[in-house]
């Protein structure tokens, strides 16, 4: 009898996409979810975590048990706060707490399917998770040349750029995400103003 038939668990592909804000971590999850023509599903975290013991793991249990027959990415946005470090136990309540996460693990570990963690603090998720991460990739702030580039493309062609200088916008210090919003408050700007001149 081979591994597979000996072993049911962990035979799920989990990976973790590690930087700051902006930097493209969801996006990646989204192009990832496209090129394997499945649907993403991202976890809202804040209607599955609740106050009352045992709900949050009940939550969790749907939507894994929905996944699985769903056959999606599963993608864990802002993971730290759900996947954050166990605490030494002192009241009832971070037993609670552990609890929850050692329910996620379990089921993460059960999950035959691909999930995607996203995080700005790669050091507060707890130690257990990492190990049982197949894929860690860190995603850097952009330096000048790389948000030159953004701001570049970042324009669809029909875009009247002819003032701007790549270059000088990228001495701002932002990441992806930020060229992005700045781009597109210009563009709405710019529509508002052409519908004044009408």
């Amino acid at each position: 009898m081979g591994v597979w038939q000996k072993s049911q668990r962990g035979l799920g592909i989990s990976a973790l996409f590690a930087g700051s804000s902006g930097t493209g971590k969801t996006m990646a999850a989204e192009v990832l979810a496209n090129e394997l023509n499945l649907d993403l599903y991202r976890i809202d975290l804040s209607a599955i975590v609740s106050k009352y013991i045992g709900e949050t793991e009940k939550n969790l249990g749907r939507v894994f048990d929905a996944a699985e027959t769903g056959g999606v990415i599963l993608l864990f946005d802002e993971a730290d706060s759900l996947f954050g470090k166990r605490s030494e136990v002192k009241d009832s309540h971070d037993r609670h707490a552990n609890m929850e996460i050692n329910y996620l693990l379990q089921r993460m570990e059960d999950y035959r399917g691909l999930s995607v963690l996203t995080t700005n603090l790669k050091g507060a998720i707890d130690q257990a998770f990492m190990r049982r991460i197949r894929f860690i990739l860190n995603f850097p702030f952009p330096d000048p040349t790389q948000r030159a580039e953004l701001w570049r493309r970042i324009f669809p062609k029909e875009t009247p750029t002819a003032g701007l200088d790549p270059v000088k916008l990228a001495k701002l210090s932002v990441a992806g995400g930020n060229i992005r919003s700045i781009a597109l408050n210009a563009a709405f700007w710019q529509q508002r103003q052409m519908k004044r001149c009408r």
